[in-house]
């Protein structure tokens, strides 16, 4: 019988901590949680703690460790402007449905509600923000609502769970009595044997399928079996921005990213499709464009842990809610082999006539990201920050396997990608492949918001490559300037004295300046073998622009590139 002991809030909270199996937590200390942070010293042998240079740092570094284990990352910070600096990092967690438990110390009881020193009311401003969230005024609930918090975070659709507690709970004595966590089981009781019946008949009826991979299949970790459909089938797949690597993207069936940047072959091939089945997406915006027009001529299948998705942006014909992972696996059981080569083969021409294009005669972001695919054969993580360097990123590099793309899609978060990239370089260590390498492909605009991270970085040498896509501009928003602003490039010119590389040099990283093609292969080689934080100023012309491009509120099948529009 586990033993029964006496500990204080805080103690409580670390050993709750051991029993889920944390290794790693990001955080900053104030004066609230300082009693937690006593105790985590004491076992500092068993659990790592990183202190970021700000929380939101950290926020999304406990997201980059989630995303990149599929385990629920940890975030700590104190009361007031330390709770609410977690707020960024906590809404980018809930747009991507990734499980994290950030832990907030508030005020004593006694002083809440009276505008106290450091006092917020950090569960109502994260309600919204949050799939679930605590105050814990009582320690003899500590216990229980921590276990409960990763339950939460970890059941069904994932997502951030937060957990605030009074100062006075963490001095409080209580009894702690150890415990195994509840293994977390997928949602399978929601699945309809009808439904399953209607897919199967949908599938056979089906010319000309097409399937749609979003985030949801990497969290369900449903590679095999989508690799397994799309081959039974025969079906060309897209993926959205968070399905990379669900499906591997060097796979002959494999075409591209759907939506407002997507390849053309994509979004061709989705507004031709007869039927589209959509695994564990969510219909965004940016991927359907026009949603009058969007696949208007296909049979909807939407499978989904999520039965608030169904129906919620796009009407469908027919759906199945639950585990995606047993519904692909219980659809494959009964399906044979199709035959559709017909319509792979007009696909395939496709491919030929609209590949993706790019300036070869001088250093581009796109460029960047496929000697970095080279060099790494995707054997790597990448993070990303958001604009065009994101776009790039996810057009160039060939994502192999599932987590290995970390980027903020739903909320699009401009400083996201460094602590997520130290968040998954720390989760390569604790799951044992410290080797793997970790980049963090950001934009200028978005280096700046979050730049003091690379001083963390340094500290704790984690080892992570940030290449900077330096256009001197907000190069996303100016891409929209020039094609729908009559070119008034209004607070989006960044090109003043600031120097990247003695930025991270006076941090203590090594930096290195590529300002033409011949030297990016040889930064990038010796990057990778310092295992040390390094910086990697990429020069690049301001007016650079992603392609292809859907322009918004337009359906997909118009989008677009350079030669379109010099034809036009």
């Amino acid at each position: 019988m586990a033993e029964t002991r006496i500990l204080n809030g805080s103690e409580i909270v670390i050993e709750c901590l051991k029993e889920q199996g944390v290794k790693t937590v990001f955080g900053y200390p104030g004066g609230a949680i300082l009693n937690i942070y006593d105790a985590l010293y004491k076992h500092q042998d068993e659990i790592t703690h990183i202190l970021t240079s700000h929380e939101q740092g950290a926020s999304h570094a406990a997201d980059g460790y989630a995303r990149a284990t599929g385990k629920v990352g940890v975030c700590f910070a104190t009361s007031g402007p330390g709770a609410t600096n977690l707020v960024t990092g906590i809404a980018t967690a809930m747009m991507d449905s990734i499980p994290i438990v950030a832990i907030t110390c508030n005020v004593g009881v006694s002083l809440l509600g009276r505008d106290s020193f450091q006092e917020v009311d950090i569960t109502g401003i994260t309600m919204p923000i949050t799939k679930y969230n605590f105050i814990v005024k009582d320690v003899s609930r500590l216990a229980s609502v921590i276990r409960k918090a990763f339950r939460i975070a970890q059941t069904g659709r994932p997502g951030p769970v937060l957990i605030d507690i009074t100062k006075d709970v963490t001095a409080a004595e209580y009894m702690y009595t150890p415990e195994e966590p509840e293994p977390i089981v997928r949602q399978t009781d929601t699945i309809r044997e009808e439904d399953l019946e209607t897919a199967i008949e949908m599938i056979h009826k089906s010319r000309k399928p097409f399937i749609f991979v979003g985030g949801g299949a990497v969290a369900a970790d449903a590679a095999d079996e989508l690799r397994t459909l799309a081959h039974r089938i025969q079906a060309p797949v897209a993926d959205s921005l968070m399905g990379k690597g669900a499906f591997d993207g060097t796979d002959e069936l494999y075409t591209g990213m759907l939506g407002m940047h997507g390849t053309k072959t994509a979004n061709f091939g989705v507004s031709e499709c007869d039927l589209l089945i959509v695994a564990g997406a969510r219909f965004s915006d940016r991927v359907t464009g026009n949603i009058a027009k969007f696949a208007s001529g296909a049979k909807i299948l939407q499978i989904d842990v999520d039965a608030a998705e169904i129906n919620k942006n796009v009407r469908t014909h027919a759906s199945i809610v639950g585990d995606l992972k047993t519904v692909l696996r219980r659809l494959n059981a009964r399906l044979d082999p199709i035959n559709h080569d017909e319509w792979i083969a007009h696909v395939e021409r496709m491919k030929d006539m609209y590949p993706l294009r790019y300036d070869k005669s001088v250093l581009t972001g796109p460029y960047v990201v496929e000697v970095i695919n080279e060099l790494t054969q995707g054997n790597a993580i990448i993070c990303t920050e958001v604009g065009q360097h994101q776009m790039w990123a996810a057009q160039y590099y060939k994502y192999r396997r599932p987590r290995t793309l970390l980027t903020s899609g739903g909320l699009g978060t401009m400083g996201y990608g460094l602590g997520a990239a130290m968040g998954a370089k720390m989760a390569c260590g604790d799951e044992g492949h410290p080797d793997t390498p970790v980049f963090n492909i950001a934009g200028d605009g978005c280096f700046r918001m979050n730049m003091n991270e690379i001083a963390t970085a340094v500290r704790y040498n984690i080892p992570v490559i940030e290449v900077v896509i330096n256009n001197h501009v907000l190069g996303m928003v100016r891409q929209w300037q020039t094609l729908y602003y009559g070119k008034r490039y209004a607070a989006t010119v960044l090109d003043d004295a600031t120097d990247f590389c003695k930025v991270a040099e006076g941090m203590g990283a090594k930096a290195y300046r590529v300002s033409g093609k011949e030297d990016l292969r040889r930064v990038l080689e010796e990057a990778m073998k310092l295992q040390a934080p390094v910086v990697i100023d990429c020069q690049i012309n301001c007016d650079d622009k992603v392609f292809p491009m859907v322009s918004p509120g337009a359906p997909i099948q118009d989008a677009f590139d350079d030669l379109d529009l010099k034809i036009n």
